[in-house]
């Protein structure tokens, strides 16, 4: 698989994972009344996406970091 799928199918999950652990119960409830009313969100209309991004360039950092760490461990 392409480098940019596999992190676009992660990205994609996390903003799944992050939209219902945040609003589950509203998503359960009422799914379309959640989404009619994102616009008028105080976080503004696309805080699901910017805060998916932050979330999924913590991530990347996490990753990229282990990466690293197995890298130094695995050269001998």
């Amino acid at each position: 698989m392409k480098w940019w799928k596999r992190e676009l199918l992660i990205f994609i999950g996390l903003f799944f994972v992050l939209a219902l652990g945040m609003h589950f119960q509203a998503w359960i409830d009422h799914p379309l009344t959640q989404i009619r009313e994102l616009p008028s969100s105080p976080l503004g209309p696309w805080h699901p996406l910017y805060l998916t991004l932050l979330a999924y360039l913590l991530l990347w950092a996490v990753r990229l970091l282990f990466r690293g760490i197995k890298k130094i461990f695995t050269r001998g």
